[in-house]
């Protein structure tokens, strides 16, 4: 069975809920609107998921070139508009300063509002990518891979592969073959990706991506069988830098074009 694109997901307000487009273009500094917008603290950090699971039952949606927000809460409860953006401002993420603007509008209170403490909505300029883009734009993550997860805590049902916020779910190989693609150009539709790393996970991972409740023991399972990667510890997926860009479509194949530069050590207990 051919290697294929399954699953697309990005994120247009980093640590909201997911979108699921049919396709997407994917250029130097990845997919264009991914996680086009941040939210900080009164202290000026970086607020999460991590730190606010109910976050993600918050559904974004997204026009780049119009540059329309809407946000749907659970309760029904919509807000939307066109987004006017105001001065730069001074933010960190990761230890790493970002270039982002205020943003005028309606989103910022209607957030703070439903988790009860007070957010500012930015706008990042290059996008909030969680890596540098030296490391990686792109990010993908197995079905075979989530399953091997699901054996290893013992569950019965299913792990959504949304838990793990990739831009792509790959269907049709085996459990963790994305690790040997490391150091590897890969073909993805018309885009050539170079597979840089593999990503440590976090706490965002053990929550159910609708509700936000921590329901599954995923770091506990990924400590009991991969405790350590390459680059990361407790990794599961990988991320890489865009090589040639192009369209990727759900269905499109992922084929491994070039033999890995160099071999990473295997994920140990």
């Amino acid at each position: 069975m051919a290697a294929r694109v399954v699953l697309i997901s990005v994120a247009p307000v980093k640590a909201l809920a997911l979108v699921h487009p049919d396709e997407v273009v994917v250029g130097a500094s990845g997919v264009v609107g991914n996680r086009r917008f941040w939210l900080r603290d009164e202290r000026g950090k970086l607020f999460n998921a991590k730190r606010e699971g109910a976050l993600l039952q918050i559904l974004p949606e997204w026009d780049e070139s119009s540059r329309r927000l809407a946000l749907t809460f659970p309760g029904g409860e919509r807000v939307e508009g066109v987004v006017e953006l105001g001065e730069q401002v001074d933010a960190t993420m990761y230890g790493e300063l970002r270039a982002s603007r205020r943003v005028f509008g309606p989103w910022q209170e209607a957030i703070s509002d439903f988790v009860g403490r007070k957010l500012e909505l930015l706008w990042a300029d290059d996008g909030a990518v969680d890596r540098l883009t030296s490391e990686g734009t792109v990010s993908l993550v197995s079905t075979a891979s989530l399953e091997r997860l699901r054996e290893e805590m013992g569950v019965d049902r299913p792990v959504d592969g949304r838990r793990f916020r990739m831009l792509f779910e790959i269907g049709g190989v085996g459990p963790h073959e994305e690790d040997t693609w490391m150091g590897r150009h890969v073909q993805l539709g018309d885009a050539e990706l170079v597979v840089r790393g593999d990503v440590g996970r976090c706490v965002v991972t053990s929550r159910d991506p609708d509700t936000g409740v921590v329901d599954m023991p995923t770091l506990a399972a990924l400590a009991g069988y991969r405790r350590e990667g390459h680059d990361e510890p407790l990794p599961f997926g990988v991320k890489g830098t865009v090589y040639t860009p192009g369209r990727v479509r759900v269905g499109d194949i992922a084929v491994p074009l070039s033999s890995p530069e160099w071999q990473p050590a295997p994920a140990t207990t």
